[in-house]
């Protein structure tokens, strides 16, 4: 067996005197780690003590504690007279590995084995540090009381914690029951908690329906401008997706209806109470046939009703699945999207026989959920919490969006045609000049304004953005739509120098 001097420990054993872990830990720890890999294999003979003391630069008493923890955790044993050992059988080595500094703390770069990979799921998202951030339409979280919602929260904790222990996998009934009614009240959804699934946001309600209802090669048509997304959602599963054009009043019927006569289609996904990301509202005569042509063919329409909350002008246009009677319309919303993100919430109205299938899901990839949260938003639909805060916060954002809209207007007029919103946080510009928008967005992060790739829109027929205005206060969104303006005449500027 090789001597216990032969084995370069120095190399591999390294001590951080100021960290919070003792000394005789850290030792003990990289040990451990040693033998796990191979580097000290069974059978190996460890310094003496005082030997190993020296060695390492410490005191005796802690490579005592070093070996009494390596003992008690099993990976060694002492003989008396003899020493100490790894437990295992010799092996016949002559040879040790010579260890890089430090190698035993890095974890493997690289798996050992072959895995599935895909570009589709790539994030999208992009960041920036620049003062200013246009987004696709979110709301500002500094309007959140958070104090409110954490009084709510620590005195359910204290009234519930008897019950801590007991969860239904499915979320809580008592936000349930009181969300059912609120969607009953609010969107016209004759709905029971039966037909109700909790889910943490949006995108894990798209998967879960995605898993159940969906199949490789499978058709699904969603808008030829729609949301990136979902679509990502869709990719991964391995459907085809059909597109089909919008206008001023939504989706084209008579194209989807084309395409319904040519081939066998799974499903329609729509937004279409303010469509992402043209922001149109899809027309009441449209929201008809396509129940109708749901019926004839067969699809499933899959409603996702983003931003429901968001309308300043009128009443909002109530969902499709409020006037589905043959179960052809699966709902998905968001709930509390104008708190602070821990207290949103995602859900999924849909027929009882399905939701059979989506509980089952469901308990598989979030079976615990947050009940406590959950308990939380039922007070506030109980109590009214959240239709006064509601009001409160759409004043803010209609005059934001009354003031933005006045910006790009004094701003932008000459480059870009607009129509102001009737409801959400964002505005659809398309561009009247020739303008490379990526460029642009390079150009303006170099001026503090942060424009991310996902809000531009540019192809042989389109220049167009998606510019959210909910996350800008006045003074901030004077600033942004100031310094895009500047930057765009800047392009224009150089355009006609070359």
């Amino acid at each position: 067996m090789n001597s216990p001097v032969l084995i370069p420990y120095q190399s591999f054993i390294s001590i951080d005197r100021s960290s919070e872990v003792s000394v005789y830990m850290q030792i003990s720890n990289q040990l451990i780690n040693a033998i796990q890999r191979g580097f000290l294999p069974f059978g190996t003979k460890l310094p003496g003590t005082r030997t190993f003391s020296k060695l390492l630069e410490v005191h005796r008493n802690t490579i005592v504690s070093v070996y009494e923890e390596l003992l008690a955790q099993g990976w060694i044993e002492i003989f008396p007279n003899k020493g100490t050992f790894v437990i295992g059988q010799e092996k016949n080595t002559t040879t040790v590995q010579v260890f890089k500094q430090n190698n035993l703390e890095n974890y493997p770069k690289q798996t050992g084995f072959s895995f599935k990979s895909s570009n589709i799921l790539d994030n999208p998202f992009e960041h920036s540090d620049c003062d200013y951030i246009f987004n696709d339409g979110t709301p500002d979280i500094r309007l959140t009381q958070v104090d409110q919602y954490s009084g709510i929260y620590s005195s359910i904790l204290k009234r519930k914690a008897h019950k801590i222990g007991q969860y239904n996998s499915d979320g809580s009934e008592f936000f349930k029951q009181h969300l059912s009614e609120y969607l009953n009240l609010s969107r016209g959804l004759p709905i029971s908690k039966n037909n109700l699934l909790i889910t943490r946001s949006t995108e894990m309600s798209m998967y879960i329906v995605s898993e159940i209802l969906l199949s490789k090669n499978d058709t699904v048509i969603v808008g030829e401008l729609s949301y990136f997304s979902v679509n990502m959602i869709f990719q991964r599963t391995g459907v085809n997706i059909r597109t089909v054009s919008i206008d001023q009043e939504g989706i084209n019927v008579q194209e989807v209806r084309k395409i319904c006569e040519q081939q066998k289609i799974r499903m329609l996904y729509l937004t279409p109470h303010h469509h992402y990301p043209t922001t149109v509202a899809l027309s009441a005569k449209r929201r008809l046939e396509l129940l109708h042509l749901s019926q004839e063919f067969g699809f499933v329409i899959l409603e996702d009703d983003y931003d429901y909350d968001f309308h300043y002008d009128k009443s909002p246009i109530l969902p499709l699945a409020s006037a589905d009677t043959k179960g052809m319309v699966i709902y998905i919303g968001s709930f509390g999207k104008l708190l602070a993100p821990g207290f949103r919430t995602g859900f999924i109205v849909a027929p009882e026989n399905l939701m059979v299938e989506m509980r089952k899901y469901l308990g598989i990839i979030d079976r615990q959920g947050d009940i406590l949260m959950e308990h939380v938003l039922g007070e506030m639909i109980a109590e009214g919490e959240i239709n006064r805060y509601l009001k409160k916060s759409l004043k803010i954002y209609k005059e934001r969006r009354d003031h933005f809209a006045s910006l790009l207007k004094h701003h932008l007029d000459d480059f870009i045609d607009f129509k102001i919103p009737s409801g959400g946080l964002a505005f659809w510009t398309e561009w009247k000049i020739s303008v490379n928008l990526m460029q642009l967005s390079k150009k303006c992060a170099r001026n503090n304004v942060f424009i991310p790739k996902t809000l531009l829109y540019q192809n042989r027929n389109l220049t167009a953005m998606r510019l959210g205005f909910g996350n800008f206060t006045i003074d901030e969104m004077e600033k942004a739509v100031g310094i895009l303006s500047e930057n765009v005449e800047d392009m224009l500027i150089a355009d006609k120098m070359q």
